[in-house]
């Protein structure tokens, strides 16, 4: 299941997280991952995996154009984003990424000096596309009034605990792909709905989780170094929930987003 992010770009819905992985964990979850399927690896200059990364991309005998690379760049080095795209890309072993986004608005605003160069490296095909994580819809407006160009992708906390439609509705309006990340972290799985339909389905409640963000078409990247639940997240695409189902999952949110 994949998404189309900007022409010609095509990114799976479901990805690997590599935050908090290091070193050889780093290096044999991301092995992991491509063995039982995964063609999306997120990591980001901040984790210091990248190196880790690419060594598994390097020895996983999946060809490149198959695996869909996402990393980002710490909002400090603003104004160093060539020198920065390309350590990363230097520690990764490759030529350019699928997706490069600020990892955070830098010291809490949008900007777009800072995306005027994100484009320019897209531009030189450093990265296929650019995109932002951690951005309000105000900020995603203000890039587009500056720049003339939103992002490709917003990556954001999501689950159904934080669910708010209209933040979703308000980046699909915009063009804008909305990407989740800490999926599993940020919503109980002992909770009784979920258990519910976790039951009816003969899965686990964070396979509901990972499958209810699909079911959105929303990315999710849930992380992990375990090798037994790196396998069990990705297998997600034998069942698929009801509208009933998602709707139900959709009320566990605790109201509107601040963004």
């Amino acid at each position: 299941m994949n998404v189309e992010i900007a022409p010609g770009v095509s990114m799976p819905l479901l990805g690997l997280g590599t935050w908090q992985a290091r070193g050889k964990s780093a290096e044999s979850a991301v092995a992991r991952a491509l063995e039982v399927g995964y063609r999306h690896i997120d990591t980001a200059r901040a984790y210091r995996n990248e190196a880790e990364v690419g060594r598994a991309l390097a020895a996983g005998g999946v060809p490149r154009e198959e695996v869909f690379v996402t990393t980002k760049m710490w909002p400090d080095r603003a104004g160093r984003e060539r020198e920065t795209i390309e350590q990363s890309l230097d520690a990764l072993g490759l030529t350019h990424v699928d997706l490069w986004l600020i990892h955070w608005p830098p010291a809490g605003q949008a900007r777009p000096d800072v995306w005027e160069r994100f484009l320019e490296v897209q531009a030189d095909g450093l990265a296929r596309a650019v995109g932002v994580s951690n951005y309000s819809v105000a900020q995603l407006d203000e890039l587009e009034q500056a720049t003339g160009r939103l992002p490709a992708v917003n990556q954001i906390e999501w689950s159904p605990a934080l669910h708010d439609a209209h933040t979703l509705a308000e980046h699909r309006r915009r063009g804008v792909q909305l990407e989740g990340y800490s999926p599993l972290k940020t919503v109980d799985l002992r909770n009784r709905r979920l258990a519910e339909v976790a039951e009816a389905h003969g899965v686990t409640p964070a396979q509901v989780v990972i499958r209810w963000h699909l079911e959105h078409e929303i990315v999710v990247i849930p992380k992990s170094a375990n090798a037994v639940r790196i396998a069990e997240n990705a297998d997600v695409f034998g069942f698929a929930l009801s509208e009933n189902e998602v709707a139900a999952l959709d009320g566990l949110s605790s109201g509107a987003r601040r963004d």
